[in-house]
């Protein structure tokens, strides 16, 4: 199983300061406790503010998630397989 990662731009620029407690990102786990999971890194920080669109070649599981263009943004994903 692979993880495709797509960024979609929103040509903004972040306003808001990154939180302090996350320096260097954070990790997003939306895999529910499922046996069977994929992981994959994320560029972080993002370009700017947009998402990030991922998507499991084998099951079709997919996540949008937001970026801000700051230190913390996501840098990686851990998602359930839907099989």
């Amino acid at each position: 199983m692979t993880l495709r990662v797509t960024w979609i731009d929103r040509r903004a620029h972040p306003k808001v300061k990154p939180n302090p407690a996350y320096p260097h990102g954070i990790d997003i786990d939306v895999s529910g406790g499922a046996k069977e999971c994929c992981y994959t890194p994320l560029p972080c920080p993002a370009r700017r503010i947009g998402f990030y669109f991922v998507e499991c070649d084998a099951c079709g599981q997919n996540a949008l998630i937001t970026t801000a263009g700051r230190p913390d943004d996501p840098r990686s994903i851990k998602m359930g397989c839907r099989k």
